[in-house]
Parts: C-alpha cells; sequence; structure tokens
C-alpha cells in the first residue's frame, strides 16, 4: 500500500494527469455513442483538464528548484503561472463549447443511446470528484495553488458533468431536443466564471499579496508576548509566493541594549513566529526605541 504522506506535490500532479487522461477517453465514448453536445462540451473540458493538470506538473517542478543568485526567494511563484493558465485554457474551452451548442440550438438533433452514454460519463464524473477530493487535501498539506486550483476545476467539471447527465436524462424522456444545448451553453457560462476566479486568484499571488487576516493576527499575538521585556513592534509585513510565505518585521528595543542581547532578542522573535506559522521564512530588523 502506498504512504500517501510520503508522496511529493508532483506526484499528485501525475496523479491529476492520468485522471484527466482517463476521463477524456470516457467522455469522447459517452459522446461518440449519444451525439450529445452537452457531453461533447464535458469531453472539450477534460482536455483543458489535461493541458492543465500538465502546466501544473511543471510549474511544480520548477518552483522545487532551490534559491539562486537570479532568484534569491525561491521559485515559489511559478504556481500562479499554472493558475492563470489554466484559467485561459479554460476560458477557450468555454468560447468552443458555446459556439458547438449555439449551432446544436439552431439545428437540433436526435440524441443516440442515450443509456450506455450516460453509464460512461458517470464513471468519468466519479473519477474526477475522487481525484478532486484527494487534490484539495493534498493542496491544503502543501499549501500549493497549483494543487488548489486543479482540484477546483475538477469540481467544478464534476457539478457540470452533473448537470450535463441531467440534461441528456431529460432529453431521453421528454423528447425536448434543445435541451441538450441549453444545458451545454450554461456549462461554458459556468466554466468561464471558474477561469474568472482562477484569473484573479493568480494576478493576486503575483502581486504579493500578504497572509490573510488570520495568520496576521497570530503572528501579532505572538509579538505581543514580548512586550513585557520592554521592547516594540512595526512594520508587520508579509506576502505569499506559492507554497512559501515570507513575514518581516522591526524589532525596537532600548537603546542602552548590548547588540548581543538585541540579536539574542531577534532569534527569540524569529523562533517563535517560526513555530506559530511553520514553513514562513522570519525577518527581522533591530532598531532602537525612539
Amino acid at each position: 500500500m502506498i504512504d500517501v504522506s510520503r508522496l511529493d506535490r508532483h506526484h499528485f500532479a501525475w496523479l491529476s494527469i492520468a485522471a484527466a487522461v482517463a476521463t477524456i477517453a470516457l467522455k469522447t465514448l459517452a459522446w461518440w455513442i449519444t451525439g450529445s453536445v452537452g457531453l461533447l462540451s464535458d469531453a472539450l473540458e477534460s482536455f483543458v483538464n489535461l493541458a492543465g493538470a500538465s502546466f501544473a506538473l511543471w510549474m511544480i517542478l520548477v518552483t522545487r528548484a532551490p534559491a539562486d543568485g537570479e532568484h534569491p526567494f525561491g521559485h515559489g511563484k511559478a504556481e500562479y503561472f499554472s493558475s492563470g493558465f489554466e484559467g485561459i485554457l479554460i476560458l477557450g474551452a468555454a468560447f468552443a463549447i458555446i459556439w458547438a451548442a449555439a449551432e446544436r440550438l439552431v439545428a437540433p438533433q436526435p440524441l443516440e443511446s442515450p443509456g450506455w452514454g450516460l453509464a460512461w460519463s458517470a464513471a468519468a464524473t466519479s473519477i474526477n470528484f475522487v481525484v478532486a477530493r484527494v487534490l484539495a487535501k493534498a493542496a491544503e498539506r502543501f499549501n500549493s495553488i497549483a494543487l488548489r486550483a486543479d482540484s477546483r476545476h475538477l469540481m467544478t467539471d464534476v457539478w457540470t458533468s452533473f448537470g450535463v447527465i441531467l440534461g441528456v436524462g431529460l432529453v431521453a424522456l421528454t423528447g425536448w431536443l434543445r435541451l441538450d444545448p441549453i444545458i451545454a451553453i450554461a456549462v461554458g457560462l459556468n466554466i468561464t466564471r471558474e477561469a474568472w476566479h482562477l484569473l484573479r486568484e493568480s494576478v493576486d499571488g503575483l502581486m504579493d499579496r500578504g497572509l490573510d487576516t488570520a495568520d496576521l493576527a497570530r503572528a501579532q499575538a505572538v509579538l505581543d508576548t514580548f512586550a513585557a521585556r520592554g521592547v516594540a513592534f512595526s512594520g508587520l509585513r508579509s506576502r505569499r509566493a506559492g507554497a512559501s510565505a515570507f513575514v518581516q518585521v522591526v524589532v525596537r528595543v532600548p537603546g542602552d541594549w548590548t547588540v548581543r542581547a538585541g540579536h539574542a532578542l531577534l532569534d527569540e522573535v524569529e523562533a517563535a513566529l517560526a513555530s506559530e506559522l511553520p514553513g514562513v521564512d522570519v525577518t527581522t530588523h533591530l532598531e532602537p526605541l525612539a
């Protein structure tokens, strides 16, 4: 049995790629059997999943490169390119889906063998659901925006597939052929919304968004524990770069302290912050109290 706790981020990216290949095969088979444009839209989105997962793997491998002279803070921001790239691909797929659905809306066509088509699509949806949950847990564990974007996209695919399956089933029951392209258009609009969220999150990360309010409050609480020593703090700032995060703060001590005593305090502050916020790179700067 595989010990999941020993897997790294790139292993989960490979899992996403394998799931995308499997769902492409199953959904393409479902579309070929039924001729449903809704199922075709589902299959097209799976190609986006494959492209996004492959790019995510590449960017995750880039982030593993150590810091160097040209990138002294590491390569953590590469993950934002992954989620941004996936957002652009989703927009392209949404346009193709809506275009194909609009043509079918004007000239509806009957569906063939909807039962088998729905069965294969349901199998693909089950795979996406399981992998999305695994990726969500991995994203939380590694604080990885690339895995989180992949998970969110797959869950969108799950709900989208559910809607398509429902639409094809209703067409089979009611005989109203235009239900299929109408739901396909809804699919396109839904994944457009997801693309917008991914693009915003990517831009947000590239613009050096700080830690969330809860983490900053925890950092401030740690600093408050040192107030009894007659020291003060200012300039608490933070930023996130993919799975990495950075915090810096100015530590102000009485002017008659020795350099040795001041730097001993800095070591304590950095250790306390790192303990409260695991994985955060802490930088302190020593200044005298005014």
